[in-house]
């Protein structure tokens, strides 16, 4: 996943950093590297390229002015919409959900979908669920791969939810405190005392 495409020339770019050569420029010490089994698997160099996934990030204005024509670049398997950094793009950063953000938005969904597999010879739609842009609404506007949760996002809310019931058990009084009094004996001990 490259980000921040916003020319067909850095998507060519894209792709070849992808390929071995003569196709592309990526570095060719394939029999130390984790993909090729660390050269156990002595067909990787046939068929690498079928196992690739390229997607390509647009995340700003230039992206979506140049959208068809990044969706057109051979190679590129995914468009990857990207509304935040898009939204900083038109100046309303961190508001994906405003108005212009969401036109611009619809832009770039249709310059993909144009040419989508199936349709013509381009790319497929990509994109992340939002709070205010769920799944079934992505889905409604013909996304073929949506994103609903990021693992870093889900580790920061456990770690949030955690921090907060440890507060609250600080707190005099709280739930905690009568689940604290329920789970020792009759003589005033936690059990694992």
């Amino acid at each position: 996943m490259f980000p921040m495409i916003d020319r067909p020339k850095s998507t060519r770019k894209a792709v070849s950093y992808c390929r071995f050569p003569p196709n592309g420029t990526r570095g060719s010490a394939h029999t130390v590297v984790r993909a090729s089994g660390y050269d156990i698997n002595k067909g990787y160099l046939s068929n690498y390229a079928d196992d690739l996934l390229i997607m390509c990030q647009v995340e700003c204005v230039d992206g979506v002015k140049k959208i068809e024509e990044i969706t057109a670049v051979d190679g590129v398997d995914c468009i990857q919409m990207g509304p935040l950094d898009l939204s900083a793009s038109l100046g309303y950063l961190w508001d994906p959900g405003n108005k212009k953000v969401r036109e611009m938005m619809n832009v770039a969904e249709k310059g993909v979908l144009k040419r989508a597999p199936g349709d013509g010879d381009g790319a497929y739609l990509s994109g992340f669920a939002m709070p205010f842009d769920g799944p079934e609404k992505l889905k409604s506007r013909a996304y073929h791969m949506v994103s609903g949760a990021v693992d870093n996002g889900m580790f920061r809310n456990a770690a949030m939810e955690d921090v907060n019931k440890f507060r609250m058990s600080l707190v005099e009084g709280s739930e905690d405190d009568d689940d604290q009094k329920d789970s020792k004996d009759g003589e005033g001990k936690y059990w694992s005392e």
